[in-house]
């Protein structure tokens, strides 16, 4: 019997993945981090930072728990705070699902929303907004994308759970890389045992880690646009960067396939194992592991409508891109490119807005009349702030445009897929800016690609 639930936190099981390898020959094999008490890999952390903190002075009776995360680290602290009588205030960005802001507030934490659409440097980051709370007083941050109790934890526990599990045959480990804690402790674990092993990050689209451009993507707690400390890339020896499409397909085949419940996160990991088992000899064993369970993301991947209204599940979603949606907006009381210059008036913009039925439009440079290209873009108006604008300075409608000007629209090229233009305004984008080579063509909002979807359904 346990003294307490802390004491069941680890030594979860290995299950062969025998449905979705049978295409490959090596043996794949998951570690299944949902059957921690908490339900995640971020479990063995949550105890590990807590007891550190503890351990040097830095958290008192009484004190107060202050974390930015993507869900899972909040519950794994959440629990060892009910348990040991803190106070939690977790720091969400606004992708987090709906499920798991409930589950860290039925622990009794307090939950802050921030907007995912910002650099982190930003006073609205969930990074900037943690630190602004953790500055009251008798508050502690376990930061876990700095605290080196999170990569140690996994060289203390997951690593030699591994290496136990499989009797040392591991050939290679799999997993997406968030902090990059799990990866960096298990991987120099089992470099120390077997230097030969193979330890394979797995990345979503629109993550520094792997070297793509930084921008917005839906997979929830993996990927970064910074380098955490709590990470040491040199551990990982592989890179597969997936897109959100593979990621919610291949979660949603693992749920019907091999009846385990995953995550987002998850199935980008089964993702890269996939494709790396497919390159290895048929005698290697690959562990991959499933950092949560599927239960967190029922309105997400696990819906349809959400899949549909992203363009993950339609029959034409594959063969969608942003060409597609520019063709079907097209018509001939709308310009293709709706525009305006840094010189003229808001009050002027307003009117172009009203006259077009248009809510946001990019700025170019003056010269540029209808052949704008990448070096000529400025900025872009969009009809929320001009309001704000309006209100707090009357005498705004005179003002050049070049003055109230929001930063450009995030743009994208004309052979995009949906599930890229998706991810986009999906992290806040208003609306995305359409190039053809380096020529702009067309401004994509989320009405054009619903009534796109719709239009094809």
């Amino acid at each position: 019997m346990a003294p307490d639930l802390l004491a069941l936190m680890g030594d979860t099981p290995l299950v062969r993945l025998d449905r979705l390898s049978h295409d490959v020959g090596p043996t794949l094999v998951a570690k299944l981090e949902m059957l921690n008490p908490g339900g995640s890999v971020k479990d063995r952390i949550g105890i590990s930072m807590v007891e550190a903190a503890e351990a040097a002075g830095i958290l008192k009776p009484g004190g107060t728990i202050v974390e930015p995360t993507s869900g899972n680290t909040g519950v794994g602290l959440a629990i060892v705070a009910a348990r040991k009588g803190y106070r939690c205030v977790f720091v969400v960005p606004d992708k987090v699902s709906g499920e798991k802001v409930s589950l860290m507030r039925a622990y009794g934490a307090e939950v802050v929303v921030c907007p995912t659409a910002v650099e982190p440097e930003d006073p609205r980051s969930y990074y900037s907004v943690s630190d602004r709370l953790a500055a009251e007083p008798n508050a502690f941050k376990p930061n876990q994308y700095f605290n080196q109790a999170n990569p140690q934890t996994h060289a203390f526990s997951t690593g030699p759970e591994l290496w136990r599990q499989t009797g040392g045959r591991i050939d290679a480990f799999v997993a997406g890389v968030g902090t990059g804690g799990t990866v960096t402790g298990v991987g120099r674990y089992l470099k120390e045992r077997k230097p030969d092993v193979t330890i394979v990050g797995a990345d979503p689209e629109g993550s520094l880690y792997s070297g793509d451009t930084v921008r917005p993507y839906l997979v929830e707690g993996i990927g970064e646009d910074f380098w955490p400390e709590t990470f040491d890339p040199d551990v990982v020896d592989v890179w597969e960067r997936v897109s959100d499409a593979e990621s919610f397909q291949m979660a949603r085949r693992c749920a019907r396939e091999e009846g385990i419940l995953i995550g987002g996160s998850g199935g980008t990991a089964l993702v890269a194992a996939h494709r790396f088992a497919a390159t290895q000899p048929d005698d290697a064993l690959i562990v991959v592991l499933l950092p949560d369970s599927g239960r967190g993301y029922l309105s997400k991947l696990y819906d349809e409508t959400w899949m549909a209204e992203h363009g993950f599940n339609q029959p034409t979603a594959g063969k969608g891109n942003v060409g597609d949606v520019l063709e079907a907006k097209s018509s001939d009381r709308l310009p293709s490119l709706i525009h305006l210059h840094p010189g003229e008036t808001v009050a002027a913009a307003i009117a172009l807005l009203k006259e077009y039925g248009v809510s946001q439009m990019p700025v170019f440079a003056e010269a540029v009349h209808d052949d704008a290209r990448t070096d000529d873009v400025l900025g872009s108006i969009r009809e929320n702030a001009l309001l704000d604008a309006a209100l707090s300075d009357p005498g705004v409608m005179q003002r050049a445009i070049g003055e109230v000007m929001q930063p450009p629209l995030p743009t994208v090229s004309l052979d995009d897929p949906l599930g890229r233009v998706a991810a986009e305004l999906a992290g806040g984008a208003t609306a995305l800016l359409a190039r053809d080579g380096d020529r702009f063509v067309g401004v994509i909002t989320r009405a054009d690609v619903l009534e796109f979807l719709s239009a094809r359904a």
